[in-house]
């Protein structure tokens, strides 16, 4: 049948089984939002207030529904403004689609009105993109991104469609998107003998869980392959939920901000076995000190990232479950006794502690876990209060927090709660914030209420930009520079202002009501947390550190003494 460009974008949405687009409208992208108009009893669009929002709930909806998330720009400033969520999205190997029109054929490239060179622009921070000048090779190049953002390493891929392609009218044929083939040439017998003599050979060995075991949905093969080699498990930021954060055997996460536990035990393995993780400068430290005791066995499906910043003894290149399913079947039942003993002396002795007097964002944290039964989906922005739901939550399973990773994106976690409250509309979503990062996007509250989403927003409030003043405190001589927000932001009357519901609690009994009033009455609510501006995320290592000269509180009263 004869469609429009625009009519063929719709079309090939519906092909790949889209049912929520987030974005907003421009005179570069109309025809696509006049096509959208005829189809909106099948796919919903929610009008962000800014496109950054846009690219964060997409971003969001990926990450709850493991589908590939879909947003929409005009050309210019609107697609410039998709570009944060879209390097979000890069970093952390999210599936992304990014829809942006521009001008027409013959206007590219001469400077034109709300011009951009918006596929150079993202070239670095894509996993692929296209633009499309020809109305006729429309409908595959769409389809080609979608199949290129969720296989292999997942991520976003951005299609340009100059205004006069989206009017142009072409031939359409509905087809059945493309399933979704794992190379599994690349595990090879080689790499699983040499894998499975390791595993067999170790006496103290030590998992780390990275995102990429939940990209790939290994959650049920991990758990196998953790009770068959009795080894206790750490993960990094990305890697929640992958495994279960209340099993014994889980030691929490590693890194700056990880437990002793975990830095203390993966840095006197002898055997490290790396899933779906990068080796990140924020979980390594000093990568020369990294795991020393230890021969690495890392297991991605990217080659790139063999090797790339820690060496490895043994590697596998594939898809995380496909090589523990492999894994599963070759290694015999393990036992580390006194391993596990002294792992279970380590968390014993250096569990994760805070001040109980007053109300702090650990405190916050634990009482979300209570009153939610460790059921909420987190989104979190960046900072503090980031490392603070990552510390003090357990995240039984996958999918369960989404949260800036690699980039650390200040005013990620407000749209990603929409976009994850949008594919998971049963849950209860809750994002965490500092008031910093509140501010970056907090006009996202209006679309909370413009379509009733009830997200529920915490934000921790100590009127500093928290993380940073951590490190001026601690390694710039107490010189807060451009930290301190002391101002008259009522964030309850803001809150009001666009619709939701605010609250503010100042003591620690005041919390637990107004959370559970707050899940009861299923509207978008604003919570106005009064912390400390001193709070500070324990244990830590200093920059350039090794992972185990993690230090807390009492380690710099100590030095002090």
């Amino acid at each position: 049948m004869q469609l429009t460009g625009s009519e063929i974008i719709i079309e090939c949405l519906k092909e790949q089984g889209v049912d929520t687009v987030f974005g907003y409208p421009g005179g570069a992208i109309l025809n696509v939002y006049d096509a959208l108009y005829q189809h909106a009893d099948e796919i919903q669009h929610i009008l962000t207030s800014h496109e950054q929002g846009a690219s964060h709930a997409a971003d969001g909806y990926a990450r709850a529904t493991g589908k590939v998330g879909v947003c929409f720009a005009t050309s210019g400033p609107g697609a410039t403004n998709l570009v944060t969520g879209i390097a979000t999205a890069y970093m952390d190997s999210i599936p992304v689609v990014a829809i942006t029109a521009n001008v027409g054929v013959s206007l590219l490239g001469k400077d034109s009105f709300q011009e951009v060179d918006i596929a150079g622009v993202t070239m670095p921070i894509t996993k692929h993109n296209f633009i499309v000048k020809k109305v006729e090779e429309l409908a595959d190049t769409i389809r080609r991104a979608f199949y290129i953002a969720k296989s292999g390493r997942p991520g976003p891929v951005l299609v340009d469609i100059p205004k006069d392609v989206t009017a142009n009218v072409t031939e359409y044929q509905r087809q059945k998107p493309k399933e979704i083939q794992y190379d599994t040439s690349t595990i090879t017998k080689e790499a699983l003998d040499t894998a499975v003599r390791m595993i067999e050979e170790s006496k103290k060995p030590y998992i780390l869980v990275g995102g990429g075991a939940i990209a790939s949905d290994a959650s049920a093969e991990l758990k196998r392959f953790v009770e068959r080699i009795d080894a206790p498990v750490a993960d990094t930021l990305m890697g929640k939920g992958a495994f279960d954060g209340t099993s014994p055997l889980y030691t929490g996460m590693i890194g700056m901000h990880g437990t002793k536990a975990s830095n203390f035990g993966v840095t006197a393995c002898d055997l490290l076995i790396v899933l779906g993780a990068r080796f990140s400068d924020r979980v390594t430290g000093n990568a020369k000190k990294f795991a020393a005791n230890a021969k690495i066995l890392q297991i991605d499906i990217d080659p790139a990232e063999i090797n790339k910043n820690i060496p490895t003894q043994a590697c596998i290149v594939g898809d995380c479950k496909a090589v523990l399913e492999q894994l599963n079947q070759r290694v015999e039942k393990q036992n580390h006794t006194e391993w596990i003993a002294y792992i279970k002396e380590l968390k014993e002795k250096y569990p994760l502690t805070y001040h109980t007097e007053a109300l702090t964002g650990p405190f916050i944290m634990e009482k979300i876990y209570e009153i939610t039964n460790g059921e909420a989906l987190i989104t979190t922005e960046v900072g503090q209060h980031q490392m603070w739901a990552a510390q003090f939550y357990s995240y039984q399973r996958p999918r369960q927090l989404f949260t800036s990773g690699g980039l650390g994106t200040m005013g990620y976690g407000l749209g990603a709660s929409l976009g994850a409250k949008m594919g998971r509309k049963e849950e209860i979503v809750i994002n965490i914030a500092g008031d910093g990062c509140f501010r970056m996007n907090m006009n996202e509250i209006a679309t909370a209420t413009r379509y009733n989403i009830p997200v529920i927003q915490i934000v921790f409030n100590n009127h500093v930009l928290g993380m940073v003043r951590q490190w001026q405190t601690l390694f710039y001589g107490k010189r807060y520079s451009n930290t301190i927000l002391e101002d008259s932001v009522d964030f309850v009357k803001l809150a009001e202002a666009m619709g939701a519901k605010g609250y503010c609690v100042q003591k620690k009994e005041e919390f637990e009501p107004i959370l559970r009033e707050a899940i009861s009455l299923h509207i978008p609510v604003v919570i106005d947390c009064r912390i400390d501006a001193d709070d500070k995320v324990w244990p830590m290592v200093a920059p350039g550190a090794a992972i185990d000269e993690v230090f807390n509180e009492e380690d710099l009263e100590k030095k002090k003494m």
